[in-house]
């Protein structure tokens, strides 16, 4: 079944059938918890590809990460508490934070996902200017339930990182973080971090991010290249 609730749209999966359903049961029922992972990732074609083109690195990475996480159901999963119902959104679309300097503090921002890079990107530019304007901390998950986190953590190159959610609460929405890249061996590489619930995802399905990304940052720079 497909359901269309203003801009979102989603279908219900039938948790018998569910392709997971046992993993599912049980760590929706018996073990609820997360499961995360941090691993470096090699930015260099990325950051020589921003470089040259003139565009901005954090933007053409979140466009990539976004076409990732948009390319297989297993990240786009959600879940109705009030019906307990299991659902598979059609679209994920990346909730960014622009920080601040002078206060310290940053603001959300709500970036619809665009397959076409160029209109992301004119609509990512655009919505991180309101942003740097607005400057408020208008957080609004209630009317943005197919909205993935997205955060760069910009100080620092680290090692780990845990995001860390009530027992209990099932929340699929994956949740990404990076750090700053630094270079290694005349190779640019970058932390990134992917939490996932158990629910819907096993080690397999959070490593597999990071394949993902690395695979489709060599297509995005053969295919823009020029």
């Amino acid at each position: 079944m497909t359901i269309s609730d203003k801009n979102m749209n989603y279908k219900i999966i039938d948790k018998q059938t569910y392709y997971r359903s046992g993993v599912f049961r049980h760590f929706s029922e018996d073990c609820k918890c997360s499961t995360s992972m941090t691993a470096r990732i090699n930015v260099t074609a990325l950051k020589k590809f921003s470089e040259d083109s003139g565009t901005k690195f954090y933007i053409n990475f979140l466009y990539i990460l976004a076409k990732v996480l948009n390319s297989r159901e297993d990240y786009r999963m959600g879940y109705i508490w009030q019906t307990e119902e299991l659902i598979c959104y059609d679209q994920i679309n990346p909730a960014q934070y622009i920080f601040h300097e002078d206060t310290e503090t940053c603001t959300p921002v709500y970036t619809v996902y665009n397959a076409d890079y160029h209109v992301f990107y004119k609509d990512c530019a655009e919505d991180i200017r309101k942003a740097k304007e607005t400057r408020e901390y208008l957080l609004d998950m209630a009317n943005h339930p197919n909205w993935f986190d997205a955060s760069y953590i910009s100080w620092l190159s680290y090692d780990s990182l845990n995001i860390e959610l009530p027992d209990g609460h099932l929340f699929f929405a994956p949740i990404i973080n990076w750090g700053r890249y630094h270079e290694e061996n005349g190779q640019f590489l970058m932390p990134v971090s992917v939490r996932l619930n158990h629910a819907i995802a096993d080690g397999y399905l959070v490593a597999k991010v990071f394949k993902l990304l690395e695979d489709e940052m060599s297509a995005f720079c053969n295919q823009y290249r020029n």
